[in-house]
């Protein structure tokens, strides 16, 4: 089922998204219990589909990527933590941040994975049973903070507010029995910037949760971000990087489009 959390007037709810483009309420929680009544309802304004426990991002997990930021492919999956401040709601602003300024703003189009119930030392046969469901991310990252303002050590870079647009659904796992089988689509300004499937990961869905979860407690409500393909703005040339006005759009076959504007820091 596709799962959509709004906000209603007494405060944000579970609601499932039927074919025909209605919803119906869900009760419980997302992340123990929950069930689809037959009680239809409006939508109200779109949010994250969850607000994560952890995100764990993953880098340089396609090998185009690896190769045009200059770097071999890793011979382990390479992992960062994205602080969770940094959640967005899809069509809320990806703000450039001005207070501590970035002027290397980049998008980074992602399949996200949510993990829905404790995982440890998953083996790689069982690994996707862990799963809840799969959504669409931009693991937007501000590239001088990321690799020359920090010492090389990418959270800052990665954890700004608004640097996590999540949604616009969670697609339950029963639906996406390979997530390693999906077409990756990111516009900028309604211009491809970056086209490629899940099937190029260089480590699939099932080999990062066997790893993940071989030194570290996956928690429900955990986040992966399992990399971004190439195409992305540092490594054009010239670089193009995410300035006021702009628009980013990341869509997924079978989840949906994530879009989210452009603005700079409020102050």
């Amino acid at each position: 089922m596709k799962l959509i959390r709004h906000l209603t007037p007494s405060g944000p709810a579970l609601a499932s998204l039927q074919p025909d483009g209605t919803a119906l309420a869900v009760e419980g929680d997302l992340l123990g219990a929950f069930r689809v009544t037959d009680r239809a309802v409006s939508l109200g304004k779109r949010l994250a589909p969850l607000v994560p426990t952890n995100i764990l991002g993953i880098g340089l997990n396609y090998r185009r990527h690896a190769e045009e930021g200059g770097k071999g492919v890793p011979e382990r999956p390479m992992l960062f933590i994205k602080a969770t401040n940094a959640l967005q709601n899809p069509g809320d602003a990806i703000e450039i941040p001005a207070t501590l300024p970035s002027t290397e703003v980049d998008y980074e189009g992602e399949l996200a994975v949510v993990i829905g119930r404790p995982c440890k030392n998953a083996t790689r046969a069982r690994a996707l049973e862990y799963v809840l469901g799969y959504t669409v991310a931009n693991d937007v990252s501000a590239r001088d903070w990321q690799f020359r303002l920090n010492g090389g050590q990418f959270c800052q870079g990665k954890s700004f507010d608004t640097f996590c647009p999540l949604g616009p659904v969670l697609v339950t796992a029963d639906e996406i029995p390979n997530p390693n089988a999906l077409r990756l689509h990111t516009t900028l300004n309604g211009q491809s910037v970056q086209d490629t499937h899940t099937s190029d990961m260089v480590f699939d869905v099932p080999a990062l949760i066997e790893f993940l979860s071989a030194s570290k407690t996956l928690l429900p409500g955990t986040v992966i971000l399992t990399g971004t393909p190439g195409g992305v703005g540092y490594a054009r040339k010239p670089p193009v990087f995410l300035k006021p006005g702009d628009s980013v759009t990341v869509e997924i076959d079978g989840i949906g489009s994530l879009t989210n504007p452009v603005v700079g820091e409020r102050a």
